[in-house]
């Protein structure tokens, strides 16, 4: 599993099943552009695609393509089309063409996705949270 801090992931459990979920803590929006930056291109080389569920915001394709990130390979659901959050993630984690769904707070807490009911997957869930006053960087291990 892709860890992008020194902050434990979560496993969500789902009865005997589990689902891998990652917290990315980061201290504002541009260290959590470069965390989003450097997951979605790990994720662009597995088959799959990569789903953005109601995003803070989304990088521009010139970024992307700067990145070697195939833009065609994301997908992104506006926070204004989602009534229930916990049927789109159990439909995009039961659906097996994704190789990660990130997610960020402003749609759901680290508590609330512990207490949903989400499937067992081998695909990736990612939620993005921003913790005030840590200015802490990854950019050393994006460049490693």
């Amino acid at each position: 599993m892709l860890h992008t801090n020194t902050d434990t992931p979560i496993l969500l459990s789902n009865t005997a099943q589990r689902a891998n979920v990652t917290l990315v803590r980061t201290a504002d929006d541009i260290n959590a552009n470069l965390e989003l930056l450097k997951i979605i291109h790990l994720c662009n080389k597995r088959h799959g695609w990569t789903l953005l569920i109601a995003p803070e915001n989304i990088p521009n394709k010139a970024v992307l393509d700067s990145c070697s990130i195939d833009s065609s390979k994301l997908l992104v659901i506006r926070q204004k089309h989602i009534s229930d959050l916990q049927y789109v993630l159990n439909a995009a984690l039961s659906n097996g063409n994704f190789a990660a769904i990130i997610t960020w707070t402003n749609i759901a807490t680290a508590t609330q996705l512990e207490n949903m009911n989400l499937n067992l997957s081998d695909t990736e869930l990612f939620c993005f949270s921003k913790v005030l006053g840590k200015d802490k960087c990854t950019i050393g291990n994006m460049i490693s």
